[in-house]
């Protein structure tokens, strides 16, 4: 650090100081009462301090290290690219116009209603480290406060629907004068008014007057009027009374091939049957021979922009010329959607490596329709294709996996359902059907071979900005084993849980999904998020299950069938602070209960800890359960440990390192247990000792993040591992340490 900052410290010149950064101090006027939020009123100051100074790291100035490298008559590569990352142009003392932000300050304090007070400032220098700061010190007289807040006359109607809205307003007295809130209360009002049909109306035609001249105690009445020689048009309502719709646009096409048809008072113009009007009609909040409502345009654009068929929306209003009356205003709206291309084609070409020390390619090509029916519907048909080995492992070195897939995807931008469902009851987004059909094959040699094949039916839509809710009335899922090995019957022998649970072949039930995610909005400081899951499967079939032996599970088509209810719910939680620094924490808790016709979950449906999303400090799906130490007989044991409850914590603090590579620092907990004692393993039932059964791990991370798309390092080291016996559990073992790459953030 000393190194570094004398290395900065050489190159400021002699006549010069670098700038430090500022200090305001706020102090009360002597013959004034206390200010109120003092703290407040001092961010709001410090928001005028410009420029700022150097962006230092742990007390050095990389980004001004390599501006002054590249400085050099042979500055180096290195040198060149670091400082296109992070170098910055020196802040001297020089450049800092303390006089003229003294002014800001001024202007900043009578904007909120501190009239009449003082601001002082001097350069507080460092000949040491060639440093200086600015302090500047204000003086706060007492603030004005309001005492009424009323309309002047204003014109009809516009008075009846002001005096409405301002009877809604936050103003109240007391308020201290407040410029910025006058400004926010002129939008609100402008909003409110453009929702009740003033197209032409702007919040610049209202203006605030402060009266003072009743009161001598600092008060003053405030009053809302109308600026002189607003148009007249500003101050009447508008209906829309002929909506146009385009279907399919195009700058290039003639409009004297366009042919238009009327459905619902509307105009769907288009050259050919593009999209038909009763499926897109639904969409279109604008109503016609309705006042102007820019929240149903606003909802319209966000409506058919789901539907996934249009690249582009745009919505347009036009004066309709009025000599019948001059109390109301007519508008012609005007809806140009410019379609995708009908077809699409993407692969993926990916090289996996996984944490059981599986690698090798796969291969992804999927086709997509669009509008495959005039109605907006949207096919995805996807193709894959996957070949891996285990190029470690000890006694299971040179294990092959070979994986095949096909699977479509059937997506319609409306409910299809027996009873017809008024839509108007979805405001916010009209829900989408999902249908979906896929077939997989996996061969794991010296093992065997597993074909399954998954048919879903459900609905997916978006309550609000936040909330989404998924749910599938209808989720079945059938698997074949085939193709064992004696090795591997010798796995299942060893293990009835994991023998019972690739038993139940069929797997019918319904999925529903409750989502909240604040972290859309990227600007917020505090952001939360939730996803709730639950999965029952197996009442409906019960019903038809037949029991071929008496005391064995029953079966439906000749296949055993699962019957369980799984329940898991992920909470997030996100704090932002200073420049691009995040603090990131997350639980996740989940639970499932076998019963009926089945004694352990199914295979597929077990939960799994350990790997790069999840306890970062073992291996994929190595963790638990309980303290189970995944072994079962002198060999390596293949398979995955799992489990029916799992529970998890983690947290990491993010930031900023140069350019598009951030850092972390992390620490995590968690494991899996069993409800049901497994006979063939000891110590992983679910217990009241759980927290001591936690595997816990910590480390540090690297991410380059390139607009969203982040490749991810995590180096983690376990420092409490359940599989060891009590007592040697806390041990901070580097020579355990996992390195874990993945693509994205981990929650």
């Amino acid at each position: 650090m000393l190194i570094q900052a004398c290395s900065v410290k050489k190159y400021i010149p002699k006549d010069e100081f670098l700038f430090d950064g500022y200090e305001v101090t706020v102090t009360d006027d002597n013959d004034s009462l206390p200010v109120k939020n003092k703290p407040e009123l001092k961010v709001a100051l410090e928001d005028v301090l410009l420029p700022e100074a150097n962006s230092k790291f742990l007390g050095m100035y990389p980004g001004l290290f390599y501006y002054y490298k590249v400085q050099d008559s042979i500055p180096g590569f290195f040198n060149k690219f670091m400082y296109k990352q992070v170098g910055e142009k020196p802040i001297y003392k020089s450049d800092i116009e303390k006089y003229e932000i003294e002014e800001l300050l001024q202007n900043r304090l009578n904007n909120r209603g501190f009239f009449y007070s003082k601001t002082d400032s001097k350069f507080i220098d460092n000949e040491k480290h060639r440093t200086a700061k600015v302090d500047y010190s204000v003086t706060v007289k007492q603030s004005y406060e309001m005492e009424t807040y009323q309309i002047d006359s204003l014109p009809s109607p516009l008075q009846n629907e002001i005096k409405t809205i301002v009877g809604t307003s936050k103003f109240e007295k007391g308020m201290r004068f407040n410029l910025a809130g006058m400004k926010l209360e002129r939008e609100r009002i402008d909003e409110e008014l453009k929702k009740r049909g003033y197209y032409n109306f702007n919040p610049s035609f209202l203006i605030f007057e402060a009266d003072t001249s009743q009161y001598k105690n600092k008060r003053f009445d405030l009053f809302l009027t109308l600026k002189k020689d607003v148009p007249k048009k500003a101050i009447v309502p508008y209906m829309v009374t002929k909506i146009n719709v385009y279907t399919n646009y195009d700058l290039q096409q003639d409009s004297l091939q366009l042919e238009t048809v009327v459905f619902n008072n509307k105009n769907y113009i288009s050259d050919e049957l593009f999209f038909k009007p009763k499926y897109l009609d639904p969409f279109i909040t604008i109503k016609a021979d309705a006042l102007y409502d820019p929240v149903a345009s606003k909802n319209t654009a966000r409506r058919l922009a789901t539907i996934g068929s249009y690249k582009f929306i745009n919505i347009q209003y036009k004066e309709i010329d009025n000599t019948e009356q001059d109390s109301i205003g007519k508008l012609e709206a005007s809806i140009y959607l410019s379609p995708l291309n009908k077809r699409a084609a993407r692969a993926e070409l990916q090289a996996v490596t996984k944490s059981n020390n599986f690698a090798g390619p796969a291969l992804g090509l999927t086709f997509t329709n669009r509008n495959l029916y005039q109605g907006g519907e949207t096919l995805n048909i996807t193709a894959k294709t996957g070949y891996e080995t285990q190029i470690s492992g000890g006694n299971q070195s040179g294990l092959t996996s070979l994986e095949l897939g096909l699977g479509a995807e059937l997506f319609f931008p409306r409910v299809l359902f027996p009873i017809k469902i008024n839509t108007n009851f979805f405001k916010y987004e009209i829900p989408k059907t999902k249908m979906g059909l896929s077939i997989d094959y996996l061969s794991r040699s010296q093992l065997y071979t597993l074909l399954s094949g998954t048919a879903t039916f459900g609905y997916v839509w978006d309550a609000n900005r936040y909330v989404t809710h998924k749910i599938n009335p209808i989720s079945v899922n059938y698997t074949r084993l085939s193709n064992t090995t004696e090795e591997f019957e010798t796995i299942l022998d060893e293990n009835t849980f994991l023998q019972s649970s690739f038993e139940q072949q069929f797997i019918s039930g319904l999925t529903y999904s409750f989502t909240y995610n604040e972290m859309v909005d990227a600007n917020k400081k505090h952001q939360f998020y939730l996803n709730a899951l639950l999965d029952v499967a197996g009442n409906s079939l019960s019903l038809f299950g037949k029991e071929e032996t008496p005391g064995e599970p029953k079966t439906f088509l000749n296949a055993e069938y699962a019957q369980y209810a799984k329940a898991d719910v992920d909470m997030r939680y996100h704090f932002n602070f200073g420049k691009d620094q995040k603090i990131a924490a997350r639980l996740f808790a989940g639970y499932g209960y076998a019963y009926g016709n089945s004694d352990v979950l199914p295979f597929t449906k077990q939960y799994y800890s350990g790997g790069p999303y999840s306890v970062r400090a073992f291996n994929s799906r190595s963790l638990g359960p309980g303290t189970f130490d995944g072994t079962l007989t002198d060999s390596d044991s293949y398979f995955d440990q799992s489990g029916n409850i799992r529970l998890e914590v983690n947290a990491e603090y993010r930031f900023p390192v140069f350019g598009f590579v951030k850092g972390a620092v992390f620490v995590d907990a968690g494991n899996v247990w069993n409800s049901v004692d497994n006979p063939d393993i000891d110590n992983d039932t679910f217990s009241s000792s759980f927290l001591s059964e936690l595997g816990m791990g910590a480390g540090v991370g690297m991410r380059i993040d390139v607009q969203g798309f982040v490749i991810r390092l995590d180096l983690a080291t376990p420092f409490h591992d359940p599989s060891l016996p009590e007592g040697e559990r806390l041990d901070f073992n580097t020579d355990a340490s996992v390195l874990n790459f993945a693509i994205g953030y981990p929650f």
